[in-house]
């Protein structure tokens, strides 16, 4: 039996995911549909802490704590399990979340933990950061989480598992907006009408500020409207961060409720950050990562 070495603990952060694009370009048989996203990392987001235990738990601190519901259900306790179980080691995992992050908000919540988890176990569990047990794991958890795991810049297609490089983006200022009202992912793709769009890949590697919102100008998130009709408050977030002083390009991430600007500058996200945590929304101003 391999055991984690006493006393050995492993903290991470689980950084806020956004879709700059999403366009859905189709529907397998099964009903799920097929994607094409450019994904990004924020350095904002949850704190994890994991560490040896009888058996696995779970604590959850932070301002969204309380919108974490109890039980060993959760996406966190679930990657403990299923990692251990794959691995042939013990699930003796004490996880500790630091809820930064509004819940089913469209940047990855559950999935960027439960990711985060993963990486911990891998660092302490000494396993390779490519050993293919962990993307199957990830995989089996949901869609995101295997985007989540890899943490950086990258083009995502298929249901989630189709994942390639993507443009270096490092130091773009951006802004969080979630006027918090939680969304199912599920009943926004419900109330999607219409036909599919086309993969909207772009070639440039390292484009600029300038460059990148022209090429977004072209591409959308499909499912804005839809989660607009659902959750009309999204229309007054996008309208009041297109209209903050150096904003670029306003749009909704996933399948919502958060919004994102991106920045002239960082003093600029910063000063919409506090204009719009005013009206009472959670505002986080960030960089990507």
């Amino acid at each position: 039996m391999i055991v984690t070495q006493p006393g050995k603990a492993w903290s991470g952060t689980a950084p806020a995911k956004v879709n700059l694009y999403l366009h859905v370009v189709g529907r397998r048989a099964d009903g799920y549909h097929l994607l094409d996203s450019l994904v990004v990392f924020a350095d904002v987001g949850d704190r994890l802490t994991l560490e040896p235990a009888a058996a696995p738990g779970l604590t959850v601190t932070g301002p969204f704590a309380g919108a974490i519901p109890p039980g060993d259900d959760n996406l966190a306790l679930r990657a403990v399990r299923r990692l251990a179980a794959a691995t042939g080691r013990p699930d003796g995992i004490a996880v500790t979340l630091d809820k930064r992050l509004p819940v089913a908000a469209g940047i990855g919540g559950g999935s960027a933990d439960a990711a985060a988890v993963l990486r911990g176990l891998a660092a302490l569990w000494d396993l390779a950061p490519a050993d293919p047990r962990l993307l199957e794991v990830a995989a089996g958890l949901g869609a995101d989480v295997p985007v989540c795991l890899a943490g950086r810049t990258a083009w995502l297609g298929g249901v989630g598992e189709r994942l390639e490089p993507g443009p270096d983006l490092a130091g773009v200022p951006i802004l969080l907006v979630n006027p918090g009202v939680p969304l199912s992912t599920p009943d926004v793709f419900r109330a999607r009408r219409g036909g599919f769009s086309a993969e909207a890949r772009f070639a440039e590697a390292k484009p600029t500020l300038e460059q990148l919102c022209a090429l977004l100008a072209g591409r959308g998130n499909d499912l804005a409207a839809p989660a607009t009709s659902l959750v009309p408050v999204i229309g007054e977030v996008l309208a009041a961060l297109a209209a903050q002083p150096g904003c670029r390009l306003a749009r909704m991430s996933g399948s919502g409720a958060t919004c994102f600007g991106l920045f002239e500058t960082p003093a600029a996200a910063k000063a919409a950050e506090a204009a719009l945590a005013g009206r009472g929304w959670w505002a986080a101003a960030a960089a990507l990562l």
